[in-house]
């Protein structure tokens, strides 16, 4: 089976010695018997601990960056407009005042893919890898996040929307015309708005040999008792913690084909704010 020098996501005992491995060491990792064994055992065993062959894992990145960082922009040009304005009295019209929903939409849409990639990472198997908030070079725009895993590529869209989340056929009788409505408006236009992101990123692998699926995730939404997540146009509009099954399920890609993959497209699609290194993020975690 294969083995891999990971940092521990939970502490653990060694299958040799029995000695106690907190959460963070280094240790070898089983992925057959998903058992660990401490840097001493696995190298008295005869096994040379080649460190430098272990693949680099990319950089995840930082859920919700860029939407925090227009949010800050915005509410800091504001400030200082009323500062310029009122002067003395700028403390005050700060706090009778509110920000535009505008600016709001921002922190509330940053919030919303900070909490998707919390559920993700809390669910997805140790077979995924996600990337958060990729810059698309070329555009101003950027992907929320990526999760590479054996089902594929997965691109998603995170969206804090509120209201009820459902799929209306507003064709008529003789036609049929489905949209996607969130709380009684219609935003059919966050379904399309994905088919950029797609091509990107099927410019970077360059072979249709691997599923890429688009999906928009609503993070504040509301979903009926007998409500499921649907696909619009070839999008899969649901929530976290049915997106976190769907993407586990099983799928042709390998454990090294995922790694491969996660490396191009991190690559590809740097991270907005890269996350600063720390001994628990050397490695994958089990």
């Amino acid at each position: 089976m294969a083995q891999r020098l990971i940092s521990l996501r939970y502490a653990g005992l060694c299958r040799q010695c029995a000695a106690s491995l907190p959460a963070k060491s280094k240790a070898w990792w089983d992925d057959g018997p998903k058992t660990v064994t401490c840097l001493a055992c696995y190298e008295s065993s005869g096994v040379v601990a080649a460190t430098s062959d272990v693949a680099e894992p990319p950089d995840s990145g930082v859920a919700g960056a860029s939407a925090r960082k227009e949010y800050e922009r915005r509410k800091t040009k504001r400030e200082a407009a009323i500062d310029a304005k009122w002067g003395r009295f700028a403390g005050v019209v700060k706090f009778l005042t509110e920000e535009p929903q505008s600016t709001r939409a921002w922190a509330r849409g940053a919030s919303g893919e900070e909490r998707l990639a919390t559920v993700l990472h809390a669910r997805l198997t140790d077979r995924a890898i996600p990337l958060h908030d990729r810059k698309v070079p070329g555009t101003r725009g950027n992907i929320d996040h990526l999760v590479i895993a054996p089902t594929g590529i997965w691109i998603i869209d995170a969206k804090a929307f509120r209201g009820r989340v459902q799929r209306r056929d507003v064709g008529g009788w003789f036609r049929t015309d489905l949209r996607l409505y969130v709380g009684g408006r219609d935003r059919t236009k966050a379904v399309q708005g994905l088919t950029w992101q797609r091509k990107a990123v099927t410019e970077v692998l360059g072979s249709d040999e691997v599923s890429v699926s688009q999906v928009l995730c609503f993070t504040d939404a509301e979903w009926g008792v007998f409500d499921k997540p649907f696909t619009l146009d070839g999008v899969l509009c649901t929530y976290p913690r049915a997106l976190a099954e769907s993407i586990n399920g099983p799928g042709p890609l390998t454990p090294e084909q995922v790694v491969d993959f996660a490396q191009r497209l991190a690559t590809a699609f740097p991270a907005t704010h890269a996350r600063p290194s720390s001994p628990g993020d050397e490695q994958p975690e089990p």
